[in-house]
Order: structure tokens, then sequence, then C-alpha cells
């Protein structure tokens, strides 16, 4: 392998660019979106077939790829938890969903998060409380954590566990909230 050159980068055969012409030109959106007018492939040169040079790299369109969503919430990590049980990371929103029916208490937690995020917050404490049967739990405790995980909020919550004893316990969970968008700004920026 010469230097300045990656093993891994090479440019097609006169075969393997002509049969993704083809594959290419067979290839139909999937939304109906309008699509460009496509006139017939053009044909290579003689030039640029001569045997030993390789036909000229396919230009592709210059659009920026589409947004990834963000990722499903998960646990929060050891090191996170133990932060905040000991106080070196602070807990900056509060929600208690003591005595709320279930739909007002998906509302609440909707807006308290939404809210959180929007105010720079980066841990909240959610009390659902423990229920009253301590082998089944609350209502709110068995449903908060799959509303945590629900698509509407995955902009929002980063992850989410139990809180530590002294937080509810059992009774609560911390909730780790993304970082707001600010605008046109990217993450890679």
């Amino acid at each position: 392998m010469s230097e300045g050159k990656s093993r891994y980068l090479r440019r097609l055969t006169h075969a393997e660019h002509e049969l993704w012409t083809i594959v290419t030109a067979s290839v139909r959106p999937f939304r109906s979106r309008p699509s460009p007018v496509a006139g017939p492939a053009p044909q290579p040169s003689v030039a640029e077939t001569a045997p030993g040079k390789p036909p000229a790299p396919v230009a592709h369109r210059d659009r920026p790829p589409p947004p990834r969503p963000p990722a499903p919430a998960t646990d929060i990590d050891h090191r996170t938890r133990v932060k905040i049980k000991r106080g070196r990371l602070d807990v900056d929103a509060k929600l208690d969903l003591h005595g709320l029916r279930q739909d007002e208490a998906q509302r609440a937690l909707t807006s308290f998060l939404r809210r959180a995020q929007a105010d720079g917050a980066k841990v909240a404490i959610v009390v659902t409380g423990k229920g009253q049967s301590r082998e089944e739990g609350g209502v709110l405790r068995r449903v908060v954590p799959m509303w945590l995980q629900a698509p509407n909020l995955r902009d929002v919550v980063v992850g989410f566990g139990e809180a530590a004893r002294h937080h509810g316990g059992e009774g609560a969970l911390y909730v780790r909230i993304r970082r707001a968008d600010r605008g046109a700004r990217h993450r890679y920026d």
C-alpha cells in the first residue's frame, strides 16, 4: 500500500458503475414526493472507458442527512446516581404526582419535563409514591417509567432510575433531562 492512500477507498470499476446506475435508476422514493425528471443515464466517453482509467465517481446530492431521532431513555448510570446521592449533582426540579389520576399525572409529567428542559434543568425528581400494596406498587409507580420511555418524551428524557432513600427511594425516580436545542444549533458544532 502506498503512502497517503487509504486501502478502504477505491473507485468503482466500469462494470460496478454501470450496475450502480441501473440499480439507482429503478429506485423510487418511499414517500410520494415529486421526483426530479431523470433522463437516460449518461454514457461514458471513450476517454473514460479506456483501459486502466476508472470511470469518474458519481456525484451525490448535496442534501444534509435527516436528523436522527433521540435514543430511547435508558437507566441512569451508576456514576450519575452516586453523584446525585452525594450531592455533587444538583436536583434542579421536583414533581409530586401524589393524589393525581393517571390522565392528570401524565399531562402534569409531560408539561413539567418540558418546562424543566426549557429552564435548563439537568436532573429532576418525579415522586410517584410506593402505592398501598407493596407487592404490586401503585399505579403511577408502574406507568410513569413507561411514560418516560414514550416517543413523545424522547427529545426530553435521557434516562431515569430509582431515587436514593433520602429523595423518596422506591416511590421516586431521578430523571436525566436532555439539553434543549437552541435554534438551528447542531450537536456537533
